[in-house]
């Protein structure tokens, strides 16, 4: 690949590293910038709601005179196709790929680059992708709307069991049986490696694990409400109906089991909140031991401490526990003048070892009311620099405290409080009850 070709790939990817666009990931090795992971978080009000959809793409040296090579790699093993456009084997339909004939105008040209295709791909996952299939583009017969229903129905359900749980699965160490991996045994003092010892195999490369985990926090309650009213459609165990234009091995077979995932989204819940505990161990540890990355906690906790105290705007306490600076526990006042005027709430954040590589999972301990915040607490928030934990703060400061924020679906994470926020004048006036309600508990608690 020439230096040309190269330095515009790393742009392409830094732009869209930078880029606000909450659906959209990528990733590459420093050693090798032409094979690229990419990630496409299911648009919101589709049957692919909040799953994670993995692809590889790899740059041709002749890039961008040439289209990049995309492959789907969320297929359960080359087992399901997803979209009439994204096949089982891996192939991802599109005119500007090269791999489907389209319209003039509609094919590769050195203007478009990897966000075109991923935003491209990323519309293929519609609320009706039925229509997708060429010759059912406006197939509206009783027969075809009866179809159009079952084909949304499995993609939701192998959306939430392979993109979603499968994925989750494997990165917390959760078997099929139920069995749950030991997070790894904490030792205070280890033997100094000696020059016969075997080097530890290098991790695999999983760009994408700390924010599907962070993700699956702030969408669980959409994933169990999409349970919710999907089983009520459905019978357990009944098979997927096959659609007209699926076969030869590419197609998406199977049978509902609605309480099955159910039982193994709550697991993964469960083991996600272990996690977090795990980490304050570690961060005990990493204490005791008198490590870099606690010092330097320990000293950004104290200068956070010392800049607030200073900030007459914005009424807070920050303490660690038990004297952890993994675990910061965040008092906020609310602002006075406003629905949050006298209210206390409590708020812990976890910081994990490996930050920033893993960021912090904030979490409300005083029941809160609020579009952003989750039914168990797990609070929606942007840091404008995930790597310091002073910005942490105030992006968590201005979550709470926005009351005008612009409307994108993928930052609801409270389903209820959010359709109430965002609904009719009358809707509104039923959430800003609520929250003073909130507001009102917090000062019993």
């Amino acid at each position: 690949m020439s230096n040309q070709s190269s330095y515009r790939v790393i742009r392409e990817l830094s732009e869209i590293q930078r880029n606000t666009d909450l659906s959209l990931a990528v990733a590459f090795r420093d050693s090798d910038v032409r094979n690229v992971k990419a990630l496409i978080i299911g648009p919101p009000e589709t049957p692919y709601e909040f799953g994670f959809f993995e692809f590889s793409v790899k740059f041709p040296e002749e890039y961008p005179e040439k289209a990049p090579l995309v492959t789907a790699k969320t297929t359960n093993g080359g087992r399901c196709r997803f979209n009439p456009n994204i096949y089982a084997g891996g192939k991802v339909c599109l005119s500007i790929l090269g791999t489907w004939r389209g319209e003039r105008g509609e094919e590769w040209s050195s203007a478009q680059g990897l966000e075109s295709i991923l935003i491209s791909i990323q519309s293929l996952m519609s609320p009706n992708p039925y229509e997708n299939e060429p010759g059912f583009e406006n197939a509206n017969s009783s027969e075809d709307k009866k179809a159009q229903a079952q084909y949304v129905a499995k993609i939701r359900h192998e959306t939430l069991r392979i993109s979603i749980i499968q994925r989750l699965e494997d990165y917390m160490g959760i078997h099929s049986d139920g069995v749950v991996d030991d997070f790894p045994a904490l030792e205070e003092s280890g033997e100094p490696r000696s020059e016969y010892d075997v080097e530890p195999t290098p991790p695999a490369f999983e760009p994408f694990k700390d924010l599907s985990k962070r993700r699956f926090l702030w969408y669980y309650d959409s994933y169990l409400k999409s349970i919710d009213e999907a089983e009520k459609e459905v019978k357990p165990n009944q098979n997927f109906t096959t659609m007209p234009f699926e076969g030869g091995g590419n197609t998406m077979p199977g049978k509902f089991n609605y309480p099955e995932l159910r039982r193994r989204l709550q697991l993964i819940h469960a083991v996600l909140y272990r996690e977090i505990d795990y980490w304050a161990e570690e961060g005990a540890l990493q204490v005791r031991k008198d490590t870099t990355i606690a010092s330097q906690l320990g000293r950004q906790f104290q200068q956070i401490v010392e800049a607030y105290k200073k900030n007459d705007m914005v009424t807070l306490d920050l303490d660690l526990v038990d004297s952890n600076p993994f675990v910061w526990l965040l008092t906020y006042f609310g602002r006075p003048m406003t629905n949050l005027d006298g209210g206390m709430f409590r708020i812990k954040i976890a910081i994990s070892p490996r930050f920033p590589e893993e960021q912090p999972r904030v979490i409300f301990e005083t029941k809160m009311f609020h579009h952003r915040v989750s039914k168990n607490g797990v609070l929606c928030y942007f840091p404008k620099r995930p790597d310091e934990l002073k910005y942490h703060i105030e992006a968590i400061v201005e979550a709470i405290e926005d009351t005008d924020p612009p409307y994108d679906p993928r930052t609801l994470v409270n389903p209820e409080a959010s359709k109430l926020f965002w609904g009719s004048a009358d809707d509104k006036k039923l959430y800003s009850r609520q929250l003073r309600r909130a507001v009102q508990r917090s000062m019993e608690e």
